[in-house]
């Protein structure tokens, strides 16, 4: 909490300064989206680039502290742009194979239309607690049940909010998961006690979750309404261009196991590239040069269908593209807010405001949500306010699982529901939710998402209630002492801020 920026040794910008790109690269945004109906955040993003780093020279940086700060949190996210390279691979690859429209076929003849919403939730939190990537269990498990749901004549708003719903919330749990791991190394807990003390939140949120969409199922679908009809001739036309066995889900199986033994996700993903490649050539009979077109260039089906033609005419590297060059002018947006201290000098600000736990718990949340709206990175939403609060909590002798907690519900579980940001990017990419002349229907998956939405809600009124808001064990204060962490008295780090953002302002 210093006048000077400890990397540069440059002063942070003032409030109003460090606000400026902010809103008028929101401004810019809204005005692309709503007044243009044209929803590609890719230029305002990079227009917010461009205005913070000169923000950024105005305040005496060179160009190459800012390019630095830029290239580093991208550096970050790499692995989730190798991950939506494999995911594209996989689903290109998968549908080729049968996988998909193995899936597809069964869960057209053996769900019932009533429960399919739930049971999609449910089934994408297994594979995404099993997988520990949201990302994956969208792109593939994802994929198959938007296509049964498109049979089922479950509008597609719900069928993604009920995969959305359980594909984050696994990887919110999944100690295979990035950010599941990201949140406790940042506020210096430990994985298993981070997951264990979720739960509070997480299982209502859940549980409110599968009553709203069993609900939803009986009000959506009646026995009297089920175009039967429609599923024949989706099933039947299935049958027709690939050969449907329960064998044809060994690559998603693969892929399963692989996790579940601790195996990375990039290599668990490519090897259901290579599995899927190989099923493709023996049970539908596609030659290697084919499998190689739709691992990179996405699967191609011409069928009388036109469901079957929506759904599974996708997949493959170019496909991500769309989505890996919106991540990467997101990230640097937000490497370069990150290292011209905007975003420090506004978490500042809110420092100020800090009186009890309850205020530093939910600005916790609210900063990570605010993070993700507008650097546009699940990473920087966990990192950055995990730096900046973590003192403040051990200065009030509280637990900083209370913190790491709040990074995951504002950070991981908020990600998928803001359409410019990488996770809310790669959901609607990934389940064709396609958005044109200004019809926004398909962005209603993001209230729908309850379980995302839910749990930060449940989090912030556990605070100002001081439910489930543990204080730290004698075990933390030791360790805290022996590592000789930083500690701040709310009224320390009011003050501290207060002279800081005055400095600033002189």
């Amino acid at each position: 909490m210093t006048e000077k920026n400890q990397d540069t040794g440059i002063s942070r910008p003032g409030l109003l300064l460090a606000l400026t790109p902010v809103v008028l690269t929101l401004m810019v945004l809204g005005v692309q989206i709503f007044y243009f109906g044209d929803f590609t955040p890719h230029i305002p993003l990079a227009i917010g680039l461009a205005l913070t780093s000169l923000v950024g020279i105005k305040l005496g940086f060179k160009w190459k502290d800012i390019e630095e700060g830029i290239f580093h949190v991208i550096h970050i996210a790499l692995p989730s742009v190798s991950v939506l390279i494999c995911v594209g691979m996989i689903i290109g690859v998968w549908i080729a194979s049968g996988t998909v429209p193995t899936l597809i076929y069964y869960g057209l003849t053996i769900l019932s239309p009533q429960i399919f919403l739930v049971a999609a939730m449910l089934l994408c939190s297994v594979v995404s607690v099993s997988l520990g990537t949201s990302w994956g269990t969208v792109g593939t498990v994802g994929l198959a049940l938007m296509g049964i749901g498109a049979g089922f004549d479950v509008p597609v708003y719900w069928t993604a909010g009920a995969v959305v719903s359980g594909a984050f919330f696994g990887d919110k749990i999944s100690p295979l998961s990035d950010t599941t791991n990201l949140a406790p190394a940042v506020t210096g807990t430990n994985v298993f006690s981070h997951i264990k003390n979720m739960m509070p939140t997480t299982l209502p949120a859940m549980i409110a979750a599968v009553i709203i969409y069993l609900a939803a199922g009986f009000m959506l679908v009646h026995d009297g309404e089920v175009s039967f009809a429609k599923i024949n001739s989706i099933t039947t036309e299935l049958q027709k261009h690939f050969v449907i066995s329960p064998w044809l889900l060994l690559p998603a199986l693969l892929v399963i196991v692989l996790a579940v033994k601790r195996i990375a996700p990039i290599p668990s993903l490519f090897a259901g590239v290579v599995a899927g490649a190989i099923t493709a050539m023996i049970a539908q009979g596609n030659g290697i040069h084919e499998v190689v077109t739709f691992a990179n260039s996405g699967y191609t089906i011409n069928t009388d269908v036109t469901a079957i033609n929506t759904l599974l005419n996708r997949g493959g590297i170019q496909s991500m593209m769309w989505t890996i060059s919106l991540v990467l002018i997101a990230l640097g947006f937000g490497g370069a807010l990150e290292r011209t201290g905007c975003l420090e000098t506004i978490i500042l600000a809110i420092l100020t405001k800090i009186h009890k736990f309850k205020d530093i718990q939910t600005a916790a949340v609210c900063t990570s949500i605010s993070t993700n709206l507008v650097a546009g990175d699940p990473y920087l939403s966990i990192a950055l306010p995990g730096r900046m609060y973590s003192p403040v909590y051990r200065g009030m002798k509280y637990s900083t699982l209370n913190l790491s907690r709040a990074l995951e519900e504002g950070g991981t579980l908020v990600s998928p529901l803001i359409p410019w940001n990488a996770g809310g990017a790669f959901v609607i990419s990934a389940l064709g939710l396609g958005i044109s002349d200004g019809n926004f229907e398909n962005l209603l998956y993001i209230p729908l998402a309850f379980a995302c939405w839910l749990s930060p809600v449940l989090g912030i009124f556990y605070a100002q209630l001081g439910f489930f808001s543990p204080k730290a064990s004698a075990e933390e204060l030791a360790q805290w002492k022996e590592q000789g962490e930083d500690s701040l008295t709310p009224e320390e780090a009011r003050e501290n801020a207060e002279e800081t953002l005055a400095s600033q302002q002189t």
